[in-house]
């Protein structure tokens, strides 16, 4: 029961949709009708605004690892675990918009940060040097996801590795749109103003 109460309070926290708060806060418009419609800080950058951009980043971010942090303190690792699952689950499934949420990247980054602060570091490294290298912040997302749980488990934390595969999966999921411009050579680089 214990547990279920921390699933249920982690997944409302994740399902709050700072993106879309942040933009209709500062009259920029309902995010769902912006470029893609997802309400992460990369659609939220579409709009032109990128402190909004920043701020939506790191709140998607820190819902995951405060649900984290805040579960470990209070009940132990096991609980950690499933409040990073939940909050995860709320950013890509919020009750308040009808289940479409996000594609969870920066809230999968925050949840992997207060897992394990080096294997969060190294994903977020991984982001970023496929970014560079590849100018396909899509492509990025999914090599970062794809090797958290490696990085997990190089870092020492084994039991969260199961988890880390279930959130790479869901993040890979929520790509597929972007998996088939990929393949098709339709995906923008980073830089253009497109849907994605």
């Amino acid at each position: 029961m214990i547990l279920a109460l921390v699933f249920l309070l982690a997944y409302l926290l994740g399902s709050i949709p700072f993106g879309l708060l942040i933009t209709r806060a500062l009259g920029l418009g309902d995010l769902r009708a912006i470029g893609s419609g997802n309400i992460g800080a990369t659609n939220v950058l579409r709009t032109g605004n990128k402190a909004a951009a920043a701020a939506t980043l790191l709140l998607d971010g820190a819902k995951g690892g405060v649900a984290v942090l805040v579960a470990r303190a209070l009940l132990g690792e096991p609980a950690a675990l499933v409040a990073g699952l939940a909050a995860f689950l709320g950013h890509l499934f919020p009750v308040w918009l009808g289940f479409r949420g996000g594609k969870g990247v920066a809230t999968f980054l925050g949840v992997l940060l207060a897992l394990s602060f080096p294997a969060g570091l190294a994903a977020c490294a991984t982001w970023l040097a496929s970014a560079f290298a590849f100018r396909y912040s899509s492509l990025a997302a999914l090599i970062s996801a794809a090797s958290a749980p490696v990085w997990l488990w190089l870092f020492g934390r084994p039991d969260a590795v199961g988890l880390g595969i279930a959130l790479a999966a869901l993040v890979w999921i929520r790509h597929s749109a972007n998996i088939r411009r990929l393949l098709a050579g339709e995906e923008p680089r980073i830089g253009r103003n497109k849907p994605g």
